[in-house]
């Protein structure tokens, strides 16, 4: 690897975007180009004003009318050019013509590299704010082949030359990033936001692929985005790469189950179960576009502390076996939940919970910032086509079972249940398994974690078997 690449980390930190810029140029085997439409050639921009751009500028292009643009990287056959298979079709063209007009022999130690972003800022209107995708497609040696980094971005800026100078920002730091902190995605993605509010741009969607990248996981990265407050929720697929919620949720019904899922047990899976099934009996709700996600909060996976990636990764995996899409979120309480996904569809919605965790929304003490109280906060869960679909509750001492005939609220919150109760939002899942009310995750962690024979047939058998597979879940040995 050239030593150019490598070394001077302490260089490195609180850089600004011109001292970024002009550390790119002023490598001499750095070169590439430029891709950027939509939101004026604003990265590339400030390669130039950094000085000794001509080493590492091959080309820049703006290909804004869409004929033009079809003319170079093909016709998108929905007509739709801010997308991510937009973006790839950018930086692959854009790397087959540098590798073919730029000859190896007589440029050893060129790093190739194409950069690019297709963007729709805010518009006239202002009705909507703005996104778009960018990324990278380079090389840390000569002649390897290419890892990619690729962003999709939401703009809060009300204004469009604001967010064209936001985004041209982030570009330098992405290319920045590519080259010198590519061995550690976690600088990488902290140095996105260098020099950027994080109030002006959002990241939602962030995939590393390639040689370079071949030991990242992208959950793991998704995590990180939430952790950092880059976004408030991420979502990945059961393959385990990164989706835009705003695709994959678009005019769909959803489905959504919140919990620790450490690990998966049959009562989660029989609540996801019974509760779709209720759910794809309601009017509209057609299973084609019918979404379920099965969510996972912060505070779920600080229940001890410091998230644990490797107990992360545990239950991430659990759930992609089962062939779930798994979300990651900041929402403490489920009106944002609510509100997130209403952001993205107007149908119907559903949530699957358990009658202690029914009980527990009723508790004022979580809506104290609202100015509108639980008032409020119910309002913005109920204000759209939702129904809370309600899973029993076993007194493990009586056997007695709680749905939602018998179960008890705070005596100030008794009409207010009533009211939704009898407006037909919440329904008692009754098809149930009996012989599954006995089983809590916390108990099957604790058997696993102490060795305790007796939890496997608590689990659907793929995950007792992944689970044991993979030693997951289970004290590591002591070092002497």
């Amino acid at each position: 690897m050239p030593n150019s690449i490598i070394g001077d980390k302490e260089l490195q930190l609180h850089l600004s975007v011109k001292n970024k810029a002009l550390r790119v140029n002023l490598n001499e085997n750095i070169y590439g180009t430029f891709a950027e439409i939509g939101a004026g050639q604003e990265t590339v921009r400030n390669f130039f004003r950094a000085g000794g751009a001509s080493g590492t500028i091959a080309k820049t292009i703006s290909a804004y009318d869409k004929d033009f643009s079809d003319a170079i990287y093909g016709l998108e056959p929905q007509g739709r050019y801010v997308t991510e298979a937009r973006l790839k079709a950018m930086l692959s063209y854009e790397t087959d013509l540098i590798e073919k007009r730029i000859s190896r022999d007589k440029h050893p130690n060129k790093l190739f590299f194409s950069y690019a972003n297709t963007v729709a800022t805010i518009d006239f209107a202002k009705k909507y704010k703005g996104h778009g995708w960018l990324g990278i497609r380079f090389q840390a040696e000569p002649r390897q082949e290419y890892s990619e980094i690729i962003i999709h971005v939401q703009f809060h800026e009300t204004n469009a030359a604001l967010q064209q100078i936001t985004l041209g920002i982030m570009g330098v730091n992405l290319i920045y990033g590519a080259f010198y902190n590519y061995d550690n995605p976690k600088v990488l993605i902290k140095s996105l936001y260098d020099s950027i509010s994080k109030d002006k741009i959002e990241i939602d969607l962030i995939n590393f692929s390639g040689p370079l990248f071949e030991h990242v996981d992208n959950r793991l990265i998704s995590l990180q985005l939430v952790k950092n407050d880059m976004t408030q929720a991420v979502m990945f697929a059961p393959d385990g790469n990164m989706v835009l919620p705003a695709s994959i949720l678009y005019k769909k019904n959803i489905l959504t189950l919140r919990g620790s899922f450490r690990p998966v047990t049959k009562v989660n899976m029989s609540m996801y179960e019974k509760s779709l099934e209720l759910f794809l009996k309601e009017k509209k709700v057609e299973k084609e576009k019918t979404m379920v996600i099965f969510e996972m909060t912060l505070s779920n996976l600080r229940a001890e502390g410091e998230i644990d990636e490797r107990d992360f990764l545990a239950r991430a995996d659990l759930l992609c076996s089962l062939g779930q899409t798994v979300m990651i979120s900041n929402f403490q309480e489920y009106y944002k939940v609510v509100e997130y996904f209403s952001v993205h569809t107007k149908e119907r919605m559903g949530l699957t919970m358990g009658v202690n965790t029914f009980i527990e929304i009723f508790d004022e003490k979580y809506y104290r910032h609202l100015s509108g109280g639980i008032l409020e906060a119910f309002g913005k869960l109920f204000f759209r086509d939702l129904k809370i679909y309600l899973y029993p509750l076993k007194n493990p001492e009586t056997g007695e079972i709680t749905t939602s005939d018998n179960l008890k609220v705070h005596p100030r919150m008794k009409e207010l249940y009533k009211f939704f109760k009898d407006n037909g939002r919440v329904v008692d899942i009754t098809d149930y398994d009996p012989e599954v009310l006995d089983i809590y995750s916390r108990e099957v962690y604790r058997m696993i974690q102490e060795g305790i024979p007796g939890w496997e047939n608590m689990l659907p058998e793929t995950t007792t078997a992944m689970i044991k597979k993979k030693h997951m879940f289970m004290k590591e040995p002591a070092h002497s």
